[in-house]
């Protein structure tokens, strides 16, 4: 079975108020979509770093979130996926401030997942982005996973 990764906005997507941005609402919509009828294919699995993110803000709404993750494998955040998220960020292949989203793609890479699912496309599935990232990461003997969105997977 295959593996994916999932990042913090598809739990926030997945259990968000419908939005009235018709973008957002069509993200919300296709999250619950994979989520009701494609999850069940893959082994899902995410990490503390998704725990932290989605646990902040609206009480009711982390809740919520958290509620939607309890049957998922969490990963460890362990010193090689915090040394290659530091390369990440010291090659300017992720902005310095945007930590975590290094350390999701590290974690994705040392858990040896096939996908990342994320609608993080400014930092994490951006096209501009990948190419870098999967040249560098093969170039540290490891292999990049598909990054990709929900309407993608």
């Amino acid at each position: 079975m295959e593996t994916v990764y999932i990042e913090s906005t598809i739990i926030s997507y997945l259990v968000s108020r419908p939005s009235r941005d018709i973008i957002v609402a069509a993200r919300q919509e296709l999250t619950r979509q994979w989520w009701d009828h494609f999850k069940p294919s893959y082994e899902c699995v995410i990490s503390q770093v998704v725990l932290d993110e989605i646990a902040a803000g609206n009480p009711e709404l982390a809740a919520l979130r958290m509620a939607r993750v309890e049957d998922l494998t969490i990963l460890a955040v362990d010193p090689a996926c915090v040394a290659l998220a530091s390369q990440y960020l010291g090659r300017g292949l992720v902005p310095d401030a945007e930590v975590r989203d290094a350390l999701h793609i590290a974690l994705a890479v040392i858990g040896k997942a096939d996908y990342l699912l994320t609608w993080n496309c400014k930092h994490i599935a951006n096209a501009h982005v990948v190419p870098q990232l999967r040249k560098f990461t093969e170039s540290q003997g490891h292999e990049l996973p598909h990054i990709c969105t929900p309407e993608e997977l």
